[in-house]
């Protein structure tokens, strides 16, 4: 199921006092102090209803990373599906043990204290960088995780740019993925250049789907797809050499070619060895059961 997720933050739970009024020069900033420059870019609790209401019209889910305690009460009263953990409050555990309690499935970083309080979750490799380099990824991770925690299942949140290995997760058996998208990756600010933009977004989902598709099961055998070419190019036991009537056959009377007609498979050209040609076989003609005798003498 798709879901679009925001962050939300109330700012003075999220920030003491010198941290709003820090001085924030970056290019990326939209206010003197840090403060201005979140208050400039943060939605209110009505524009969250407008979203919400707006994601129930289009058929997908609406949630938020609740980047602080009273941001989370603010989501539980929206009634999200669920709550996103970030990755600044993975060691919060005042913090999470509220938010477990609120009794919603939720994803997270973290694992320590959370099971007992909500079984519910789900936990994401990420690496808080932007944009983030493939050597700093680390996808193993997944299957650690995987190893360590068999009944939940595990994710990926990803800020690198481009797609290939949001669908690397995927098949590493990632079951939840997590991107950022934006309209537009030269704007101002510094998680532009980590997102997707829509055309990204709408390719990253074709690939995963196909991906999921193509997983399959764990279990090799011929299919039915692959009898096309196995009748085309599946090999068969030729004579190497003439083989008289009454010839014992010896390994090195024989070998191994695509065969018309088609006859006995590879592997069974040790089990020729020994039995007898009832008819004279050409050299590179292929060794049929009629050929034969049927009882079987080994060569000795």
């Amino acid at each position: 199921s798709d879901c679009a997720k925001f962050q939300k933050s109330e700012l003075e739970h999220k920030f003491n006092r010198r941290a709003l009024e820090r001085p924030y020069t970056s290019p990326h900033s939209w206010g003197r102090t840090y403060g201005e420059h979140k208050r400039h870019l943060e939605f209110s609790h009505e524009q969250y209803r407008e979203l919400k209401r707006y994601a129930a019209e289009v058929g997908i889910f609406f949630t938020a990373s609740g980047m602080d305690e009273m941001a989370v009460e603010f989501l539980h009263e929206l009634d999200v599906p669920f709550f996103k953990v970030g990755s600044g409050d993975t060691n919060n555990f005042p913090y999470l043990e509220k938010t477990a309690k609120k009794g919603k499935p939720f994803l997270s970083g973290s694992f320590a204290s959370i099971s007992p309080l909500n079984p519910n979750f789900s936990f994401l490799q990420c690496t808080s960088a932007y944009p983030l380099q493939p050597e700093d990824v680390h996808l193993r991770v997944i299957t650690a995780y995987q190893s360590a925690f068999p009944d939940i299942p595990i994710g990926y949140s990803g800020h690198e740019t481009g797609i290939a290995i949001s669908v690397a997760a995927v098949a590493m058996g990632a079951k939840v993925l997590e991107r950022h998208v934006t309209l537009d990756k030269t704007w101002k600010g510094s998680d532009h250049q980590a997102s997707l933009e829509p055309s990204e977004l709408a390719e990253l989902v074709k690939a995963v789907r196909t991906v999921e598709r193509a997983l399959g099961s764990p279990l090799k055998q011929l299919l039915p797809c692959e009898m096309a070419c196995n009748e085309k190019l599946g090999k068969s036991v030729v004579a190497k050499v003439a083989i008289p009537e009454g010839t014992v056959l010896t390994l090195d009377m024989l070998t191994v070619k695509v065969g018309e007609p088609k006859g006995f498979p590879p592997e069974s050209i040790f089990d020729l060895v020994g039995r007898k040609a009832n008819v004279d076989i050409e050299e590179d003609e292929t060794i049929v059961e009629q050929a034969l005798e049927n009882h079987v003498k080994k060569a000795k």
